[in-house]
């Protein structure tokens, strides 16, 4: 009996954390955001943590430091100082296990102790947390979507539909167009290595058509690899990336996406500037939540559109319900429901829209990631998993998106290291699984 618990000791402590430590890196939009190593007995298991351009006022908090004289304002040493000086002694000294996910998270949790992790910061939290994910992974001698799937109680894994952002406006590029992202969706794949082949040869067929009409200096691309053109009518961008699929011979077997980014250019009082990015402007672009609508559907009439994403202000909830109620598109929530619990549930008891966008760094760790996606499907919504526009070449989200089976996932164009990153660790993953592979296509909303 000494030697049984002696034993059981050893392994306890061979599967323990022995060291975290934190960095400052930069992500791709020059900015620092904070990268942690997390040691056990296995090695080495490194996380970096995203960022968002567009943040909603209801995310966790990124800590940044403020001094506008130091990487203007968004250093971010007090995160890390976070983690080195408080969550990992603790952590370390607690003794849980790297299988023990969890618990983890919430041992965290507990010591930051607030609603939306001010007082560590949500991006200390995350780095410590998608370490301790990929730790355990190597420690149960499974490949990570594998883990993931475990964690959140999927016998199976899904390979995701992408949704590539081909072209840019909002926040994320120069040019006047309003909305954000205008993605492609290539459901009638039958694979994911089919849909990265049709991906990558309409971006191609858009960058030459971009470059025909508007210039090569037209097809410099934005903070998530689309192209950003100097277009001021968002039906132009449609019109565009449909030109674009019909050259590739694709047309029926991809579909388009938008990210609106309502709250971008919202002025209150049920007014939505269509013109935001022209100070000063004559209002002439200045329109109510229902014209807003309005304009939407007709676009959907008029365009194979299967998915929009923050239509309206992450406040606006009327509208949201008004629009999911008269569509059966897929309308996502992203500023509005920021992968938070409680703001998916406002959403599900108002109908306000039917898709979840997850992304890590607004909710802080892996495990309440896990819970927000379940909650969403308990409810009968998709969930897509997202990126944000400040990225590192860290691939969680590609091992999360097939583990989870959420059939859809956002990670920018093709182009771009720090996406492609992404859609290529699927690539191997596919590879991985041979014939037990299963892509999502014309299910990607409910694949399972």
């Amino acid at each position: 009996m000494i030697f049984k618990t002696a034993r059981v000791h050893q392994t306890a402590s061979k599967m323990s954390i022995t060291k975290i430590f934190a960095r400052s890196i930069f992500d791709s939009r020059g900015n620092p955001t904070v990268e942690v190593d997390l040691y056990t007995h296995k090695g080495l298991f490194r996380a970096a943590v995203p960022s968002g351009a567009s943040t909603g006022v209801h995310e966790a908090l990124e800590m940044r430091d403020g001094d506008k004289k130091i990487y203007h304002g968004k250093s971010v040493f007090n995160a890390i100082k976070n983690v080195n000086s408080i969550i990992a002694p603790e952590l370390v000294k607690s003794g849980l296990q790297v299988t023990q996910q969890k618990d983890i998270d919430n041992f965290m949790n507990k010591l930051d102790g607030t609603e939306n992790k001010s007082k560590l910061g949500a991006n200390a939290i995350l780095g410590v947390s998608l370490a301790v994910c990929k730790a355990g992974a190597a420690e149960l001698g499974m490949p990570l979507y594998r883990h993931i799937a475990n964690l959140a109680g999927y016998p199976d894994v899904i390979l995701p539909c992408p949704a590539f952002n081909v072209i840019n406006g909002g926040s994320h590029a120069g040019n006047k167009l309003a909305m954000q992202e205008f993605m492609i969706f290539p459901t009638g794949a039958n694979s994911f290595t089919e849909a990265m082949k049709m991906g990558s040869e309409v971006y191609h067929h858009l960058k030459a058509g971009i470059k025909a009409r508007f210039g090569l200096d037209a097809t410099a691309v934005g903070d998530e690899g689309g192209f950003a053109p100097n277009i001021l009518n968002n039906k132009d961008a449609l019109t565009l990336i449909v030109e674009a699929i019909e050259k590739a011979g694709y047309t029926g077997k991809i579909e388009i996406g938008m990210d609106v980014a309502a709250s971008e250019f919202y002025k209150g009082d049920n007014t939505y500037d269509l013109d935001f990015k022209t100070a000063n402007n004559d209002g002439s672009q200045k329109i109510d939540g229902k014209k807003l609508c309005d304009l939407y559907m007709s676009y959907c009439k008029e365009f194979p559109i299967v998915s929009i994403e923050d239509p309206f202000d992450q406040d606006d909830w009327d509208n949201w319900s008004m629009m999911t109620a008269g569509t059966d598109i897929q309308i996502v929530g992203d500023d509005l429901t920021v992968t938070n619990p409680k703001r998916i549930q406002t959403a599900v008891d108002k109908k306000s829209c039917n898709c979840l966008l997850l992304k890590v760094n607004q909710i802080g760790t892996v495990t309440e990631s896990i819970q927000a996606h379940r909650l969403a499907k308990q409810n009968g919504w998709g969930t897509m998993v997202s990126h944000r526009s400040g990225e590192t070449e860290d691939t969680f989200i590609a091992d999360l998106v097939v583990g989870l089976c959420t059939g859809q996932i956002k990670t920018g164009a093709p182009c771009r290291s720090e996406r492609l990153a992404k859609y290529n660790q699927i690539l191997r993953i596919e590879e991985e699984l041979g014939a037990n592979a299963k892509f999502a296509g014309k299910k990607f909303r409910m694949p399972c």
